[in-house]
């Protein structure tokens, strides 16, 4: 039961966008609160400020980003903002409010680059003094790049990355890199820089299996005019060219915050205008028919392999056997639990974790953790599906793979339709799976039983 051991501000990023949509409307209540367009305009500056941070990238700041490049984005943002702001009022009011408005956007820049620069520069004290905020890393190869990656974090303790090895490869590359992430993988390193000298296609390839694999962020150091793939990103640590891994939509904080509202919303609903009425009918129904509590909960693998209690209906009789999975015609499930199961009505339970923010209404199911031991070193990118939050139905369940898995090419093509769903995430293919879904429901699922 294996979590991964980041020491990233994963909530730094909402925190920031938090602070600044109060600023944005407390200035706003303060300065236009005898206007009788300001409510309104609150809805109007916070829409618009998170859409033109979309734009501008605003909230894309790291440990390595330069003040200069801070200082780009928020001149970038500040303009679209003040564009909007004053198409507005020019709709809205054409006197004398444009002195009023210049106030508002004035103490509003000023605020919030104060809240940006201090954030910035606090965190670079706190890595220096305080050794918190830090990334453990691992350097492989033999380029010059990879000996000015491991001076520069060795000599710039505020980026707070703590080099735990730098390792040259010998001649015989391949066996050596076997045993480097053999040993990598058990260790506490979370991310991986590696120099491309002499690596070939197959060693590349290797390396971005065992980040899939294992959780972990992996980096290129290109020398000259080496390249990996067009379409990756490139970054610069000083003037030290970084090739990362494209990521996926889901990795943007943005992206999962309107991910979250989208659950959270929609877990409301279903929870008042179904589950209210319909637990109390099965309550009766589970209880009537044998003993034991109306509520099952069960320890799966979720985001980064941290285990949390799913919630289900029960839908079998008490046993001893609960880590293997239905089959057909299993003793085990009773008559009112095979009609939940067909209608996957035992499953409702998990809004609830998706309300507290275990589970999201749509991404991979949570397997169960006997599943996680046998598959995961099995099937070829498995781990990636814990790069999200498992959902109550998915991708591959809408695509018929769900229930018992009989053989590996099932759980193949289940992790192949989960890998898609993790890099070409939409809002739109999160309402398209949950529509079919319901006609799912309907319709009945030969496999679930």
């Amino acid at each position: 039961m294996k979590s991964k051991v980041g020491r990233y501000s994963k909530f730094l990023k909402p925190i920031t966008v938090a602070l600044d949509l109060i600023v944005l409307n407390l200035i706003a209540f303060y300065v236009f609160q005898n206007i009788f367009y300001s409510k309104y305009f609150l809805l109007l500056v916070s829409f618009t400020w998170i859409i033109t941070a979309i734009n501008v990238s605003f909230y894309e700041v790291y440990r390595f980003t330069k003040i200069i490049s801070i200082l780009n984005k928020s001149a970038k943002q500040f303009i679209l903002f003040t564009i909007i702001c004053y198409s507005f009022l020019g709709f809205y009011n054409k006197s004398e409010n444009s002195k009023i408005m210049f106030c508002y956007l004035a103490l509003v820049f000023f605020v919030i680059i104060f809240i940006k620069l201090s954030i910035y520069y606090s965190l670079k004290k706190y890595r220096t003094f305080f050794r918190g905020n830090v990334r453990n890393v691992l350097i492989i190869g033999n380029g010059e790049n990879a000996n000015l990656l491991n001076d520069l974090f060795n000599n710039n303790k505020d980026y707070g990355c703590h080099v735990v090895n730098r390792i040259l490869l010998e001649s015989n590359k391949l066996n050596q890199l076997d045993k480097i992430l053999e040993v990598s993988s058990v260790k506490n390193i979370d991310v991986v820089y590696a120099s491309l000298v002499g690596l070939t296609n197959s060693e590349i390839n290797k390396l971005i299996n065992f980040s899939e694999n294992n959780l972990k962020i992996l980096k290129f150091l290109p020398e000259n005019d080496e390249l990996l793939f067009s379409n990756n990103k490139m970054e610069y640590y000083d003037y030290i060219p970084i090739v990362s891994i494209q990521q996926t939509y889901l990795d943007d904080p943005i992206t999962k915050l309107i991910k979250r509202i989208f659950d959270v919303f929609f877990s409301i609903f279903v929870m008042i205008f179904l589950l209210s009425w319909l637990i109390p009918i099965l309550a009766i129904l589970i209880k009537l028919e044998s003993k034991g509590p109306v509520f099952f909960k069960q320890g799966r693998p979720g985001i980064n392999e941290k285990e949390f209690f799913c919630y289900k209906f029960r839908s079998m009789k008490i046993n001893e056997t609960t880590e293997i999975e239905a089959s057909k015609n299993d003793p085990r499930v009773t008559r009112i639990g095979r009609f939940i199961r067909k209608t996957s009505i035992d499953e409702m339970p998990q809004f609830l974790n998706v309300l507290i923010g275990e589970m999201s209404v749509v991404g991979p199911r949570p397997h169960l953790w006997s599943q996680n031991k046998v598959y995961g070193s099995r099937i070829n990118k498995y781990m990636m599906r814990h790069h999200v939050k498992p959902g109550i139905t998915g991708l591959a369940q809408v695509k018929g793979f769900r229930g018992e898995i009989e053989s590996d090419e099932e759980m193949k093509n289940r992790i192949n339709y989960d890998v898609f769903y993790i890099e070409n995430w939409s809002l739109l293919m999160d309402i398209k799976i949950i529509i079919q879904t319901v006609i799912n429901i309907f319709k009945g699922d030969e496999k679930a039983y």
